[in-house]
């Protein structure tokens, strides 16, 4: 029965060039056993399946649900992923993504009326201390169980219609899956641009005027200070486009460099670079990819790959950079390639790689900041599979992967006296899909880190509370929030010796790595996320929504607390609502290319009493910090967490320090007589509230960059706009003159006398 049912699906599939899911519920060895018998009914190549599972032992290539990763980028006949033991949202959507049309993707699961209630592997990294498993729902696996039961093209076999039966014996098909869709039609030739420069054969290969545009945008990258973007969901064709560009580009005698997450993920872009130049060049490309990972061109031209954080160096001088799947890289990584004089970053809209969304959240903007001239394209229509695949959107609505925030006309012209704060609890959001999508849809859309497994947490992490604000029903801000400490004094003892206890970012990092003990004893709640709706931003939405999340938790807890990758724009934003800095980290943030800077807003006096405590200790590492770990944090970075902390600096000095300090503001004295004391003021004027020091953003921004960073004059000199290194000498000593008025005492304000009545 599994056998036909296989053999039907397949041949639906081939015939529509789509793809069909094919769910075997019940015992997990039934499970195994029948996605075996379904491979081999359809005599799919050994070499072309894949199986997701913490099980080994297979004949297959068997990835773990962690490592599902190594699908990116590459295209499968059938791909089994076993549900049992581990499952875990974003492997579903890696597994799906990487099955070519005509075939097959197989979920092995639980019986699915008992599904939703068994935990798993995944459900024990949601249940952080103090909660336990029994904590955790299963809403999320009902949402699953809901889609896979009346979704089109999903085909269900319920393995346990017959106790101890076998697979093939026994079992009932609840759904055949087939929806007699109508035959493929043959795609036409989009031909060459009139424009383009690259050879006809190229665009010949080209599947898709989609295909074709973005080929044509890519031949930019033979001109330096050129930047292409092409993005496009998975399926689109676009790695395609690429390598059918580097191709070309090598053939012109170009050396391009091309980078992906792993050498797996990038074989279309060879395998199509490999074409023209075999096509062109008589065969000179070799044969093997897997061996083989530069391709040679007649002409001294070439395709070459390298792992990411070795192409970051741009070694060998490329002509040009294709960075594939862009979005599963770090941002401080993407922003290493733009040194490149041309490059390319092809990404995925929504999200199969699960790596969240630092490049259309965060490196957007970088690039268009940067130098080069931009060119965007996108691919819409499918080329691995056909129009109206039932996986692709079966995939999309079970995993929300086209959550978006309402649309624009719906919420136009809302004010902070139209919304209504509501709370979003799981079960609200399981039974509204509406809600559910654009309150998802708003997290997905302004927050770099969001992906499908934040889905499962959502509905089922029971730390976790979401707060909105709407207007007529519709999402305008979301904050998803977690609760945090309370833990008990062995659960804290552990963690400051290392252990990780997970839910518990800011006592984590305040007991394991500040040393505080007694950290995680208060109860806080942080907010993971926030989103305001793109339309309505600057609108005080975000404090409204603050706000009311601060009113309603302030008798439950003992402090609020936020951690985020630290930009100037956000210090200001959590300063303002009342949050203050107790740590920036010393290294960046692999997503966000930033520091991350945690800040508190105490409640009670537990929650003072941390914040005391740990400002203090800010205060006191930043003083030699700056010129260590973070001596290239931005300043304005720096100004703000300083800005955000509350604890005051005194300012002691020696009188040989004072004489110093003020010989070189008002006299001829020098700076490098007394760096120590110029950092000891610095301090302290850029610290808390101060506002009583009379300086300019420039001349902050100078204490940061020479005192307490330690740069070289020249270096500040020029990237603060100074006309030459004496002008920027001067422009300290003028900067010094209101500290000391402010922090000398007697003998300070005599030899500044001294000075001045010369």
């Amino acid at each position: 029965m599994i056998a036909a049912l296989a053999r039907d699906l397949k041949r639906e599939a081939e015939r529509a060039n789509q793809r069909r899911l094919l769910v075997l519920a019940g015992d997990r060895d039934r499970g195994v056993d029948a996605a075996y018998d379904a491979i081999e009914a359809v005599d799919a190549d050994e070499g072309d399946v894949s199986l997701v599972s913490t099980l080994e032992g297979f004949r297959f290539e068997r990835l773990a649900p962690r490592g599902a990763d190594d699908l990116l980028g590459r295209t499968r006949e059938v791909v089994v992923l076993d549900c049992h033991d581990r499952f875990v949202p974003n492997a579903l959507g890696r597994a799906a993504g990487a099955v070519d049309g005509g075939g097959l993707l197989m979920l092995v699961t639980p019986a699915l009326d008992d599904w939703p209630d068994r935990r798993d592997g995944f459900d024990e990294s949601l249940a952080v201390p103090p909660f336990t498993l029994g904590d955790v729902t299963g809403r999320f696996r009902e949402r699953v169980v809901a889609t896979i039961r009346t979704h089109p093209g999903v085909a269900v076999v319920d393995l346990d219609g017959a106790e101890g039966g076998s697979a093939g014996t026994g079992v009932a098909v609840e759904r055949d899956g087939l929806t007699d869709p109508p035959a493929a039609r043959p795609r036409s030739p989009p031909g060459r641009p009139a424009t383009a420069t690259f050879p006809e054969s190229v665009y010949d290969a080209c599947l898709t005027p989609d295909q074709s545009r973005a080929v044509r945008a890519l031949e930019s990258l033979a001109t330096p200070g050129s930047a292409t973007v092409v993005e496009s969901d998975r399926g689109r064709g676009k790695s395609s486009a690429a390598g059918l560009a580097a191709g070309a580009l090598a053939l012109d005698g170009r050396d391009v460099l091309v980078t992906a997450p792993g050498f797996r993920n990038a074989a279309a872009v060879f395998a199509r670079a490999r074409g023209v130049v075999d096509a062109e060049g008589d065969g000179a490309g070799g044969r093997n990819p897997e061996e083989d990972r530069t391709v040679r061109a007649p002409g001294g031209g070439r395709v070459r790959f390298l792992p990411p954080a070795a192409a970051a160096d741009l070694p060998g001088d490329p002509d040009c950079v294709v960075v594939d799947e862009a979005a599963a890289l770090p941002v401080r990584l993407l922003e290493r390639f733009l040194a490149a004089p041309a490059v390319a970053f092809c990404t995925t809209v929504h999200g199969y790689e699960g790596a969240g969304r630092g490049f259309s959240v965060r490196f957007r903007d970088r690039l268009a900041g940067s130098e080069f001239a931009v060119r965007d394209v996108r691919l819409d229509e499918p080329i691995r599979y056909a129009r109206d695949d039932p996986v692709e959107s079966w995939v999309a609505r079970a995993l929300l992967l086209d959550a978006r925030p309402a649309v624009p006309e719906a919420v136009a012209g809302t004010t902070v006296d139209d919304v209504e704060y509501r709370s979003l609890s799981p079960a609200d959001l399981l039974d509204d899909e509406v809600l559910l999508g654009e309150a998802f849809g708003l997290l997905v859309a302004a927050h770099y880190r969001t992906e499908p497994n934040d889905l499962a947490r959502l509905l089922d992490a029971p730390n976790l509370v979401a707060r909105a604000l709407v207007v007529d029903d519709r999402v305008v801000a979301v904050a998803l929030c977690a609760r945090e400490g309370g833990l008990d004094p062995e659960t804290r003892a552990g963690m400051y010796e290392g252990e990780r206890v997970r839910g518990n970012m800011v006592p984590d990092v305040l007991t394991s790595q500040l040393r505080d003990e007694a950290a995680a004893e208060p109860r806080g709640i942080r907010t993971v996320r926030i989103a305001v709706h793109h339309a309505l931003r600057g609108r005080g939405l975000g404090s409204r929504l603050l706000d009311r999340l601060h009113d309603e938790f302030a008798t439950d807890v003992d402090y609020f607390s936020v951690g985020f990758g630290a930009t100037p724009r956000l210090l200001r934003f959590w300063r303002r609502a009342g949050y203050r800095s107790v740590h920036l980290s010393t290294t960046r943030n692999d997503a966000s290319g930033e520091h991350s800077a945690v800040m508190l807003r105490p409640v009670g006096d537990a929650g003072q009493a941390l914040l005391d405590r740990h400002a203090g200790a800010l205060r006191d590492r930043e003083r030699d910090a700056l010129s260590d770990a973070h001596r290239d944090v931005d300043a304005d970075v720096v100004r703000g967490v300083l800005a955000a902390c509350p604890a005051a600096a005194a300012v002691d000095l020696t009188p040989h320090e004072w004489r110093a300090v003020v010989a070189a503001s008002f006299g001829p004295g020098m700076y490098d007589v007394a760096p120590g004391a110029f950092r000891d003021l610095a301090i302290a004027t850029l610290l808390g509230e101060t506002d009583d020091v009379d300086l300019d953003d420039r001349e902050e921004r100078l204490l940061v960059r020479k005192v307490l960073q330690g740069r070289p004059w020249g270096a500040v000199a020029e990237e603060l706009e100074y006309v030459s290194t004496a002008a920027c000498m001067r422009a300290l000593g003028s900067a010094a003159e209101p500290l000391v008025e402010r922090y000398g005492g007697d003998l300070a304000l005599a030899e500044r006398d001294r000075f001045s009545d010369r």
